[in-house]
Formats: C-alpha cells, sequence, structure tokens
C-alpha cells in the first residue's frame, strides 16, 4: 500500500507510478486511436453529410449516463470489498490484542505465556499467506503439519485446545475461558469474512458486458462527433476509453484487497504490528 500526502496536488499530477493506468494501457491506447481514426477517415470519406450521423449526439450523450451509472456501481462495489477486509484486519489486531493482554495477566508460568505470544502472532501471518494462496513457516511446537491445508484454522484449533487445557488445569475460570472462546471466535469469524472476500469475485458475465460496452462506446464515438470535431474526435474518443478503462482497472485491483498491488492492504506491516504489540504485552513485568 502506498504510503502518500493527499494534499500534495502538484505532487500527484506531475508524477508517474508503477500503478498509473496509463503505463498499463498505453498499448490499447495506442490501438483505440488508430481504430478510431481509421473510422473516422471512413466517414469523412464516404459519409461525409449523413442525416443519420449527425442526430447521433444525444444518443450517445444517454449512454454516456448509462456507463457512469455503471461506473459508480462497480467502484462502490469494489470499495466496499477493500474496506470490508480492512476492517476485518482491524478486528484481528483487537482480538490479537485482546487475548495477548488477558493472557499476560494469567498466573502462569513464562514458557506457557511465550507460546501463546508466538501462536496468536502465528495465526495472523499464517491467515496472511492463506488468503494469498501460499504456506508460512513456523518454528516449534506451532509448525502446522504438511497435510493440513488451511493453517490458520489449525492454529486456531491449537489455541483453543491450549485454552481449554487451562480451564482443565483450574487455571482460568469459566468467566476467563468464554473470554478468551469469544475472541478466538472473531479471529476464526474475521477469517471466514476475509475468504469470503477472495473467494467471491465480480460475476464474470457483469465483467464481461462492461468491457465490451466500453469497447463499442468508444469505438464509435466518431460517428457522433466528427462532423464537429473531425479528426480531433479520435483523441476524445481515446481520452473517454482511457478515463473509463481506467475506472475499471482500479476497481478490479482493489476489489481484492489481499494480494502485493500497490493498492492493496498493508497485511505485512498489520502482522508486524501484532507481532510486535503481543511482544511488549508479554514482556515481564517487575
Amino acid at each position: 500500500m502506498v504510503d502518500y500526502n493527499p494534499k500534495n496536488w502538484l505532487g500527484f499530477i506531475f508524477s508517474f507510478h508503477s500503478s498509473d493506468t496509463i503505463r498499463i494501457l498505453w498499448k490499447e491506447l495506442v490501438y483505440i486511436a488508430f481504430l478510431t481514426a481509421l473510422i473516422t477517415a471512413l466517414e469523412l470519406h464516404f459519409f461525409p453529410n449523413s442525416s443519420v450521423l449527425k442526430n447521433l449526439t444525444s444518443v450517445y450523450s444517454l449512454l454516456g449516463f448509462v456507463i457512469s451509472l455503471l461506473l459508480v456501481f462497480r467502484t462502490n462495489t469494489a470499495y466496499d470489498r477493500w474496506w470490508e477486509g480492512r476492517k476485518m484486519w482491524g478486528s484481528v489486531v483487537n482480538d490479537s490484542r485482546n487475548l495477548g493482554t488477558i493472557l499476560s495477566a494469567l498466573h502462569i508460568n513464562q514458557e506457557e505465556k511465550e507460546l501463546f505470544r508466538i501462536g496468536i502472532a502465528a495465526f495472523s501471518f499464517s491467515m496472511k499467506e492463506h488468503l494469498r494462496g501460499n504456506k508460512t513457516s513456523l518454528q516449534g511446537i506451532w509448525q502446522v503439519p504438511e497435510h493440513i491445508k488451511h493453517q490458520p484454522l489449525w492454529i486456531a484449533g491449537e489455541l483453543r485446545v491450549r485454552v481449554q487445557k487451562l480451564m482443565d488445569d483450574d487455571k482460568i475460570d469459566s468467566l476467563q475461558w468464554k473470554q478468551l472462546n469469544k475472541h478466538l471466535d472473531q479471529l476464526v469469524d474475521s477469517l471466514g469474512a476475509c475468504e469470503r472476500i477472495r473467494n467471491t469475485p465480480i460475476p464474470y458475465s457483469y465483467s464481461l458486458f462492461f468491457k465490451k460496452f466500453i469497447f463499442i462506446y468508444v469505438v464509435t464515438m466518431p460517428l457522433a462527433f466528427v462532423e464537429v470535431f473531425e479528426y480531433w474526435s479520435v483523441l476524445i474518443s481515446t481520452f473517454v476509453f482511457y478515463a473509463l478503462v481506467s475506472m475499471e482497472i482500479l476497481a478490479e485491483e482493489i476489489e481484492d484487497p489481499f494480494g502485493l498491488d500497490t493498492n492493496d492492504l498493508p497485511l505485512d506491516s498489520i502482522c508486524e504490528t501484532i507481532d510486535s504489540n503481543l511482544k511488549e504485552v508479554f514482556t515481564p513485568r517487575p
């Protein structure tokens, strides 16, 4: 995720970043410019005074309104997924801290506390890698067996077993047991919510329709504007294509917020924060 100053307008305008859509789309922009130039030339040479084409401006204004509604829906849907993912990871941070503060205050030996600290941190790191389709390497008792496919769920189960053992050994009472299990439940709930976001992309038919709609709208745009702008309609069509497709690309990037794209969530930083907080919480008190 990019760390930036939103008030630096000039910096945004004159800077170029690897995530700039113009870097991604420059080939498509060349193709669209060539195609619209060809259509413009054909219209100017073969249909210079067509009465039908002169009345297309109002039609394209209406279609532009329809596309704007689709763009609003598309970007809002993608941002909702991004923001929900961030809220779920905020819950992971809070539940990890709550587990840490409760367990660190218990009258158990330091070795047991250290095992819980490593296990809680291991859950967040394994959850991050799980959402990226990877597995993480853990050491000691928290090393996940090779045959286990769902690492974070296995770690959550092991944490629950150890909490139950504290109860069985009369090291915690029923109220503390319920509180610890509540936070473990919420960790698993956050994991499930993130998996739902990752495993449920925007329907294919919708994405396909939107791309075709933009392409047809832009390519045929010179038909409506060539009478007024002539070959300048090529530049107009290319710019409109850039604006519309850029919004689609940005929406596609943030709708799965758990990867390594520039605008994805800073999961590495969040996991490091959890680990750092737990080390402070479990530091032996004088």
